[in-house]
């Protein structure tokens, strides 16, 4: 039988739990059953810094919705990635009073709010996009370091077959104090390694699988990312925006605490 949060405590007082057992109790409530349908990991955030997030893509619409419901619910909000619009339907549908839903299309994420939440603030990161196919991977990103608290810039189609596009924006990135710049790019890849050479905060790249020839789905872009002469590119799997922006949003986090 499980315990609540106050058994535990009253417990762990009068003798009964061990601390490490009160620990163990404790971390069995972070999971949250819905139905036999997903345990929901509502405490990640504080345990490891990242919140759960949940993937759309391969779940059926109203599963998807349930599931996202129940997480806004817990701790007031809940991300989906990789959602289609019959996803954000079927989320409206069993939206509670007070919430609130948006739906990025491009991103292909969903955010659903309790009314009034907001993302405490811890950082900034800056978002550049290499071409306008590029940009539905770099907003997936926004909306994920946004989640993480972070203030976003943004600049797109800055790539380097006219880079002269990319100085004014990188400017404004650093002038507004960004933590590290997610750098999203196909064909060659060769943005984030341009970006590093002019900048002094950490770039973190993401390869897309954009682009003419033998492109192999972008893998050719993540080996020349892989490749950067620059030792400060870290670079993400094919079309992980996702990955791209909680990654940055850590290093913004960390960057902040270091000035406290």
């Amino acid at each position: 039988m499980s315990l609540s949060v106050g058994e535990v405590l009253e417990k762990l007082l009068a003798g009964e739990l061990t601390i490490g057992e009160a620990k163990r109790e404790l971390t069995a409530l972070n999971v949250k059953q819905v139905s036999e349908l997903a345990r929901l990991d509502t405490k990640r955030a504080y345990r490891a810094g990242v919140p759960e997030m949940i993937l759309g893509e391969g779940k059926r619409p109203q599963d998807a919705a349930r599931i996202a419901v129940q997480m806004a619910k817990e701790r007031g909000y809940a991300l989906v990635t990789r959602g289609g619009k019959q996803h954000a339907v079927e989320i409206k549908k069993r939206l509670p009073a007070g919430f609130d839903l948006s739906h990025n299309a491009a991103a292909r994420t969903i955010l659903v709010k309790r009314r009034g939440y907001t993302f405490p603030k811890t950082g900034a990161v800056g978002v550049l996009a290499a071409g306008t196919a590029d940009v539905p991977v770099a907003e997936e990103a926004a909306v994920a370091v946004e989640v993480m608290g972070c203030r976003v810039m943004k600049a797109y189609d800055v790539g380097i077959a006219g880079i002269h596009r990319l100085f004014k924006p990188l400017e404004q990135m650093m002038r507004g104090g960004v933590a590290a710049i997610v750098v999203v790019a196909g064909m060659e890849g060769a943005l984030p390694s341009v970006v590093a050479s002019l900048v002094d905060v950490p770039v973190v790249g993401v390869p897309t699988s954009v682009g003419y020839g033998v492109g192999m789905k972008g893998a050719a872009t993540l080996m020349a990312m892989l490749q950067s002469c620059s030792p400060k590119v870290a670079v993400m799997n094919i079309d992980n925006g996702l990955g791209a922006g909680v990654f940055a949003g850590l290093i913004a986090r960390q960057a902040k605490r270091s000035k406290a």
